[in-house]
């Protein structure tokens, strides 16, 4: 047993640090000595080398190290040619074996690159290796890169040969859905994988769910997985729970929302997944407590995922701490490019400190990762009607309904941009109409329609309106939105009633405080008309004014120039 095995079974056997010591030295003694290992022998060294700096996270000089390797590869080939044209022979198995490790180093050189964010660099390794030789990781690396890309017709062609290669590889087929492929195409890739293997009749099923996911057509989506969810098989899976309640958060249903992301967890406490757009709501709907234990608790579980530094940030957003919101946003963002609701974040808070056309970029790289979210959109509009962009508002909302169909968020959508224009009050209405003859519960759409009846002093009106939505469901804005109009018609004691339910529901609800602090301090309000205003994160009208102090601000400055956000 000659000393490269001895490096080979300290490598196989996990001892890194060790490798990394001893393969050191014995190359420094290679160069010294060239004489002392073969070139089939100085390559295995050189990849055993590279393979424990991998393992230590340096991965700029790992790549480099498999570079190195892969030029002592030549060599091993140049070396070759002469033997066999001299009518020396070579053992096949040991070129085989050699030539499978230089396909795994290209694979190690991309992986190292892609975590360096070098995706061109990635792209072009993976490229280098002849199709036929690309192994089922090579493919789906090089779809997810070919995807961030934007080179999608060569995406579909690489998770089109996982799935070949691999039928059951689920996040192959997701990312054949997210492209527009149809269902009933991926599903017939994976039939007959299907019908050879019992208790696998729920595939077709789940490729259906993720498919009208995908299309954006979410009610058949939710039913969908419900239906799979139901089955004694897979209840309580907490993959389809996550992936539910993130639907029902698509389709403006908080409340199913939430209590799916509250099911998954107790189910799995580790769980990361979904967790930002959890901890969005549960700041959106005004626990800023829980928020903050959730993110604490996440961080704990891993510092090196998007998800709480997103929630962290959320926190802060609904706190008013919009300098700090963005830099935890960059931050989840170096970890997780392709995070959605980073994206978010980092834009809303942007469009709150003023300055609007970063932000608009933000929303519309979230526009361009999830095209069938209405959030990504509704943010970019926000960001349209702050600069006073109204015809690009209208042209946004106007292709919105038409892609996705007349549906209560894209009617209330269209509706809002409608509001902002004194010509197109009528059509507002309209469309306001139309979405809660939808869907009676939809709390946007409400707060919308109030807003309009203020504007036109139909106080008796919007309270029948508030009333009736707060029938079923209890909601901070709409029982602020209620004390606001009755105020306006004079009942202050149920005003005042009104303004306590919401302070309940969200302590840090400004606008009620002050409604009952103005109440406290007049013994009879004004005849104004009352302004109601619906905030939440992705149409806030939050001033860009920061909470806090410059040196709050500036405390903040350097991180976020370190994170590239000036």
């Amino acid at each position: 047993m000659n000393v490269i095995e001895h490096v080979r079974d300290m490598s196989a056997a996990g001892l890194h640090s060790n490798v990394r010591i001893m393969s050191s030295l014995l190359l420094t003694m290679s160069s010294n000595n060239p004489e002392l290992f073969s070139p089939s022998q100085k390559y295995q060294l050189l990849v055993y080398h590279a393979d424990a700096i991998f393992h230590d996270k340096e991965y700029r000089n790992a790549a480099c190290k498999y570079s190195m390797a892969l030029q002592q590869k030549k060599v091993i080939s140049k070396t070759s040619k002469v033997r066999t044209s001299t009518g020396g022979g070579a053992s096949n198995n040991s070129c085989c074996l050699n030539f499978l490790s230089q396909i795994e180093v290209k694979y190690k050189i991309a992986e190292c690159y892609t975590i360096l964010k070098l995706d061109k660099d990635a792209i072009a390794v993976l490229d280098g290796i002849p199709s036929r030789q690309r192994t089922p990781k090579i493919n789906m690396m090089l779809a997810n890169l070919y995807r961030k890309a934007g080179q999608e017709r060569s995406a579909v062609s690489s998770y089109k040969e996982v799935l070949r290669q691999c039928p059951l590889a689920l996040d192959a087929i997701i990312g054949l859905l997210s492209l527009s492929v149809k269902g009933a195409e991926v599903a017939s890739m994976t039939m007959d994988v299907i019908q050879s293997i019992p208790n696998l009749d729920w595939l077709s099923v789940w490729i259906k769910a993720y498919a009208f996911v995908h299309a954006g057509d979410n009610q058949r989506a939710i039913n969908t997985i419900c239906s799979l969810e139901k089955k004694s098989l897979l209840r309580d899976n907490v993959d389809l729970l996550v992936s539910l309640a993130d639907v029902y958060f698509r389709a403006g249903d908080t409340k199913n929302s939430i209590l799916k992301f509250e099911q998954a967890q107790m189910l799995d406490p580790y769980l990361i997944k979904g967790m930002d757009v959890y901890g969005y709501l549960m700041a959106r709907e005004g626990h800023l407590e829980d928020v903050e234990v959730l993110g604490g608790r996440l961080f704990n579980i891993s510092d090196q995922h998007a998800e709480p530094w997103v929630i962290s940030g959320c926190h802060s957003f609904y706190s008013k701490r919009y300098s700090r919101a963005l830099y935890l946003g960059a931050k989840a963002i170096q970890l997780n490019s392709n995070s959605v609701q980073a994206l978010l974040l980092k834009g809303a808070a942007l469009r709150n400190m003023g300055r609007v056309q970063e932000a608009i970029i933000h929303f519309r790289e979230a526009m361009r990762l999830a095209p069938c979210r209405l959030d990504c959109y509704e943010g970019l509009i926000d960001c349209y009607l702050a600069s006073n962009g109204i015809r690009e508002a209208m042209g946004m909302a106007n292709n919105i309904y038409k892609t996705l169909g007349a549906n209560a968020q894209t009617l209330t959508i269209l509706a809002t941009v409608c509001l902002e224009d004194p010509v197109t009050q009528e059509k507002a209405k309209a469309l306001l109409d139309k979405a809660l003859a939808q869907r009676p519960d939809y709390t946007k759409a409400v707060v919308k329609k109030a807003e309009l009846l203020s504007r036109e002093q139909k106080y008796e009106e919007g309270i029948a309106l508030l009333r009736n939505a707060l029938a079923n469901q209890s909601d901070c804005v709409l029982h602020r939105m209620l004390g606001d109009f009755l105020v306006a018609v004079n009942d202050y004691q149920e005003a005042m009633d009104q303004y306590s339910i919401a302070l309940s529901l969200d302590p840090n609800d400004q606008k009620s405080l002050e409604g009952m602090q103005k109440m406290e301090k007049e013994e009879s309000p004004t005849d104004a008309t009352v302004e109601l205003d619906g905030d939440d994160m992705e149409g806030s009208g939050e001033e860009g004014d920061l909470e806090g102090s410059d040196s709050e601000a500036a405390q903040w400055a350097d991180q976020e120039q370190w994170f590239g956000m000036q």
